[in-house]
C-alpha cells in the first residue's frame, strides 16, 4: 500500500474516531420536568352551578392517566395527553372531556359532559394529609333555604365517625369513609337517612346531599378554629 493511501486512510480513522469521541461525550438531554403529576381541586360551572372537582394525574412523557371526581362519581381517564402545555382528558363511561391549559400550579379550561358544556378551574394541592378530625360549621341548601348545623367528625384511617347537631335534633354517622380525598358518611337522622359526600377545597368541606331520597342540595363546611 503506498505511503499517500495508508496516511488518508489514517487520517479518516482520526476523523471518525473523533467524532464518534465528540458525540459520546455530548451530555444526554435533560427530561422536562413533570410539573402535572399530582392532584388538582377546584370547580366546574355547568349550568350556572359550581360543582366540585378533584383530578388525580399521572404523567408519562405526553401521555396523561389517572381518574376524576365529581360529586359522589369517579370515573378513570380512558384517554389523556399533554402536550405543549395543553391538557386533554376524556373520562371512561361519562361521555365527559376536558381541555385546559396548565399555567403554575393552576390547570385552566373547558369542560364537557353529555350536553354541557362549561369551564372549570383547578389548583393543585399538596399530597399532606388532611385533619378533617374536628367541628365544622355547615350550611345545607334545602331548597334554596340556608340550614345551619354543626358537624362532629372524627377520623380514624379510612373510617370516619361523629355526628351532627341542628335546630331538628341530634343525628350520628352510622357509616362514613375518609379516602384518596374524598368524604362519603351516612347520618341517620329520626326521619331517614341523610347520605353526604364532600371534597376539602381550599381547607372547606363541598359536596352533596340526600335527605331519605326527598329532598337532594349541596352542603358546604368551615371548620371551627
Amino acid at each position: 500500500m503506498k505511503t499517500s493511501t495508508v496516511t488518508k486512510l489514517m487520517t479518516i480513522m482520526a476523523v471518525i474516531g473523533l467524532s464518534a469521541s465528540f458525540a459520546f461525550a455530548q451530555p444526554a438531554a435533560t427530561p422536562q420536568a413533570d410539573t402535572l403529576s399530582g392532584r388538582y381541586e377546584g370547580t366546574a360551572k355547568l349550568d350556572g352551578n359550581d360543582v366540585p372537582v378533584v383530578l388525580e394525574l399521572k404523567r408519562d412523557g405526553n401521555k396523561v392517566t389517572g381518574q376524576g371526581t365529581s360529586g359522589q362519581t369517579t370515573a378513570e381517564i380512558s384517554e389523556g395527553t399533554f402536550v405543549d402545555g395543553t391538557l386533554t382528558l376524556k373520562f371512561v363511561g361519562q361521555g365527559g372531556t376536558l381541555i385546559g391549559k396548565l399555567n403554575g400550579d393552576k390547570i385552566t379550561g373547558d369542560v364537557v359532559h353529555g350536553a354541557r358544556k362549561g369551564t372549570v378551574e383547578l389548583k393543585k394541592v399538596t399530597t399532606a394529609p388532611f385533619n378533617l378530625t374536628g367541628e365544622w360549621e355547615a350550611v345545607a341548601d334545602a331548597n334554596g333555604q340556608p340550614f345551619p348545623f354543626l358537624l362532629t367528625l372524627k377520623v380514624d384511617g379510612e373510617k370516619v365517625t361523629g355526628g351532627s347537631s341542628s335546630q331538628l335534633g341530634d343525628s350520628v354517622i352510622s357509616s362514613g369513609t375518609w379516602k384518596d380525598g374524598q368524604l362519603n358518611f351516612v347520618m341517620e337522622g329520626q326521619n331517614g337517612a341523610i347520605t353526604m359526600n364532600a371534597t376539602v377545597i381550599e381547607g372547606k368541606l363541598s359536596g352533596q346531599f340526600d335527605y331519605a331520597g326527598q329532598l337532594q342540595g349541596k352542603w358546604v363546611a368551615v371548620k371551627k378554629k
